[in-house]
C-alpha cells in the first residue's frame, strides 16, 4: 500500500523555501505522477517515488536553496529513489530497465494527465471513487482537501482511494485515453473532476491562501485539452467557458487586504472583458451542437452575471429560469441552494428561506447553507437567529477569507446588539 501523499503545512510563507516547495509540488507532482504511472503501470509506486522526492527536497532546499529547475530535480530524485529500491527488491526487477531508460529532464507529454484522468474514471470504479482518486493522483490534492470537497470524513475518503487503486490493479484497467466509443460513459466523471479541481483553486478549502490560481489554471488547461479531444461534444466547451468566466473576475475577488469581495461589491472595471467575450463564444458554439447539459447552463448563468453592467442591472428572473433548468438536469442540494439564493431576489427572503431550510438535512455540514440562512434571516429581521446561523457557518469553513467575512458580520451584529 502506498504511503500517504506528503503534504506541507499550510502556514508556510509563499516566499520561503517551504512555500516554494509547495508551489512546485502543486505544479509538478501531478505531471510527474502521471508520467511515472504511464511508465511503471503502478499508482502506489508512482506516488511513493514522488513523495520520496518531495521529502528529500524538503531536507535539501532549505539549506541549499531551491534549484533553478525544480521539476527536473524532482524527476531525477524520484528516478534515483526508484533505482535504489528496484535493485534491492526482486519484485521490481522488471521495472529497473524502464526507469534506467528515463531521461533526467521532463519530456513534453501533454496528454499524460488526461490519460491518468480517464484511467481513474474507468467505469469499473464507483463515481465517487473516480473523482477522489483523480483529485489525489492528478491534481495533488491531499486526502483532507478532497474530503472537504466531498463533505466526508477523512477516514472514509482515504479508504475510498485505497479501494479504487486496488480495483484498478485487479481489473487490469489500461492506462490510456479510451477510443471514441468508450469516451462518453466516462465523460461525466472526467468533467466533474476538472470542475472540482477548479473549485479548490477558486476558493481553497483550507490554508492561509484563499485562492489558488495554479489549481484554477490547471483545471482550465485540462478542460481545454478535453474540449480539443472532443470537439463535437458541447459539455467540455461549456465547462471551459464556465471556468474562463470565473477566471475573468479573478482580480476583482480580493481587496487590497486580501479579503474576499462579494460579487455585488466587485469593481467590474477589473473584469477581463476579452475573456468574457471569448467564453460567450464558447457557449454559443456549444449551443449550436444541440445537446444541453449542466455545464453549459452553469456557464450561461456565469455569463449573465458577467454581462450585467451593475449588480442592480442583473436579470434575476432570467437567472431563476436558468437555475430551474439546471435543477432539472442536476437536482443536487448545492444547485437547489444556489437557486434559492436567486429566488430571494425574485420572490423575497421568506420564500427563499423555506427552500433553504428544506436542504439542511443534506447540506448540514456545508458552510454556505448556514451563511445563506444567516443572510436571509437578517433580511427578515431575525437578528439572533442570523447570528446562530453565521456561527455555524464559521465552524464549518477553514478558508481564511470566508472566515474573515463571517467574523466581520458577527462583530457587526454584536455592535448593533450593544448599541
Amino acid at each position: 500500500m502506498a504511503k500517504p501523499r506528503f503534504a506541507l503545512s499550510s502556514s508556510v510563507s509563499d516566499s520561503s523555501p517551504y512555500g516554494r516547495l509547495e508551489r512546485v509540488f502543486r505544479e509538478e507532482a501531478g505531471r510527474l505522477t502521471a508520467s511515472l504511472v504511464r511508465l511503471l503501470g503502478d499508482f502506489d509506486l508512482a506516488e511513493d517515488l514522488v513523495s520520496d522526492a518531495l521529502v528529500e527536497a524538503l531536507e535539501h532546499w532549505p539549506r541549499e536553496g531551491v534549484p533553478d529547475r525544480p521539476a527536473s530535480w524532482l524527476l531525477t530524485t524520484a528516478k534515483r529513489k526508484g533505482l535504489d529500491r528496484f535493485r534491492r527488491e526482486a519484485k521490481y526487477r522488471e521495472k529497473l530497465e524502464i526507469l534506467t531508460a528515463m531521461p533526467d529532464a521532463p519530456r513534453a507529454e501533454p496528454d499524460d494527465r488526461l490519460r491518468l484522468i480517464f484511467t481513474c474514471c474507468h467505469p469499473a470504479l464507483a463515481r465517487e471513487a473516480q473523482i477522489a482518486l483523480t483529485l489525489r493522483a492528478v491534481a495533488g490534492l491531499t486526502t483532507e482537501e478532497i474530503a472537504r470537497a466531498f463533505l466526508l470524513p477523512v477516514e472514509t475518503l482515504a479508504q475510498r482511494i485505497v479501494r479504487a487503486k486496488r480495483k484498478i490493479v485487479t481489473s487490469g484497467v489500461p492506462y490510456r485515453v479510451p477510443p471514441a466509443e468508450e469516451l462518453r460513459p466516462r465523460l461525466e466523471s472526467v468533467l466533474a473532476v476538472i470542475y472540482l479541481v477548479f473549485n479548490e483553486g477558486y476558493l481553497a478549502t483550507a490554508g492561509d491562501v484563499p485562492l489558488r490560481r495554479d489549481l484554477a489554471q490547471d483545471a482550465e488547461w485540462l478542460a481545454g485539452l478535453l474540449a480539443r479531444l472532443l470537439p463535437d461534444d458541447p459539455e467540455p466547451l461549456g465547462l471551459l467557458a464556465l471556468i474562463r468566466l470565473h477566471l475573468a473576475r479573478w482580480t476583482a475577488r480580493l481587496d487590497a487586504a486580501g479579503q474576499l469581495v462579494t460579487l455585488e461589491e466587485q469593481d467590474r472595471s477589473q473584469w477581463n472583458q476579452e475573456l468574457i467575450s471569448r467564453s460567450v463564444e464558447l457557449i454559443e458554439r456549444a449551443s449550436r451542437l444541440g445537446r444541453v447539459g449542466p455545464y453549459q447552463v452553469e456557464a450561461a448563468i456565469a455569463a449573465l452575471h458577467c454581462e450585467a453592467p451593475t449588480w442592480a442591472a442583473t436579470d434575476w428572473p432570467q437567472l431563476l429560469a436558468l437555475y430551474t433548468l439546471l435543477a432539472s438536469l442536476d437536482a443536487s442540494p448545492v444547485v437547489r441552494l444556489n437557486r434559492a439564493i436567486v429566488l430571494a431576489h425574485v420572490a423575497g427572503p421568506e420564500a427563499a428561506l423555506r427552500e433553504v431550510d428544506e436542504l439542511e438535512r443534506g447540506l448540514g455540514r456545508y458552510y454556505l447553507l448556514h451563511a445563506t440562512r444567516a443572510a436571509l434571516l437578517r433580511q427578515l429581521g431575525r437578528a439572533a437567529d442570523a447570528v446562530r446561523a453565521d456561527e455555524r457557518a464559521l465552524a464549518l469553513t477553514n478558508n481564511p477569507a470566508e472566515r474573515t467575512m463571517i467574523e466581520a458580520r458577527l462583530l457587526h451584529a454584536q455592535h448593533r446588539a450593544v448599541g
